[in-house]
């Protein structure tokens, strides 16, 4: 683990979020991630993130329940460590079904240090219980017990805060991230296609706006198993809201250049993170006519 690669801490540094088009085999999909990764690290990417359920997708429980392990036992986060250390990388695997009981596990999200230890560990907080009218139904909470906690992980450039897809949604998530010492948001994502189309790009562009924060938003795409399909068009977005890299909708990889010192920049211009005021919630019950 030397020079830049590894993060030394300083004021830049190249990230990278991987794009998958995951299948229903574990093997395979650690296989593709890997390949993909090692490109990233050979083009000078010292962060790299792979999507929401990088090792698979699935829409069968049966099939997604089968595959879990604890992550103690899981072989994507023995494979994903192993290759974090041998390449001496930052390495944010998007989400993996981690067991939690016989018949519940986590949606988690795991960040590796360049020595291949779990430097971040995020269970998915929000569950996508949705009927989407392209007619697929989800229902994440029968699988998956929600996280209670937001989480914060420190890199050498600044601290992460810690989502998964579903998560874009909810705005304070992201703001309480920001106000605990965030600079940097990931969102590794499984967004349908359907829903990607129309609400994906502001979603993540108002995020980082609204917190002054760099968002990385490594993202599945195209066709998987059982039709479910995804959007694509990973981002990584520029506290300012500029989008500095998408990946449009082919497995692959994109990568921009961080500059640190815009975080502060943004947030000197318009700090609204300062700015929260106590307010009282709407009433529950609308005063009658002639009150």
């Amino acid at each position: 683990m030397t020079g830049p690669a590894a993060g030394n801490g300083g004021t830049s540094f190249k990230v990278a979020c991987v794009q998958m088009t995951s299948s229903d085999s574990l093997a395979e999909n650690i296989e593709a991630a890997s390949a993909t990764i090692r490109e990233a690290a050979a083009a000078g990417a010292q962060l790299i993130l792979t999507p929401e359920n990088t090792p698979m997708m699935t829409l069968r429980r049966s099939e997604s329940l089968a595959a879990a392990a604890p992550e103690e036992d899981h072989p994507a986060v023995a494979a994903f460590s192993a290759l974090a250390a041998e390449l001496g990388r930052w390495l944010l695997i998007g989400s993996s079904t981690v067991r939690l009981e016989p018949e519940l596990c986590a949606n988690r999200s795991l960040l590796f240090a360049p020595d291949g230890s779990v430097a971040g560990r995020y269970d998915k907080i929000h569950m996508f219980d949705v009927e989407i009218p392209d007619g697929q139904t989800y229902r994440e909470s029968k699988t998956f017990r929600p996280g209670r906690e937001a989480v914060l992980a420190e890199l050498p450039w600044g601290r992460l805060g810690m989502t998964v897809c579903y998560d874009l949604r909810f705005a304070a998530l992201y703001r309480s991230l920001a106000q605990g010492g965030a600079s940097f948001l990931s969102v590794p994502a499984a967004f349908t296609e359907f829903t990607g189309r129309a609400h994906w790009h502001v979603l993540l562009r108002a995020r980082a706006i609204e917190t002054g924060c760099f968002v990385f938003a490594p993202a599945q795409c195209g066709t998987h198993a059982g039709d479910r399909k995804t959007y694509g068009h990973s981002l990584i977005v520029a506290p300012w809201g500029e989008v500095l890299a998408d990946g449009g909708e082919a497995p692959g990889f994109v990568t921009a250049e961080i500059d640190t010192a815009a975080v502060a920049e943004a947030r000197r211009m318009v700090p609204a993170l300062q700015h929260d005021r106590p307010f009282a919630p709407p009433r529950q019950e609308l005063r009658q006519a002639g009150e």
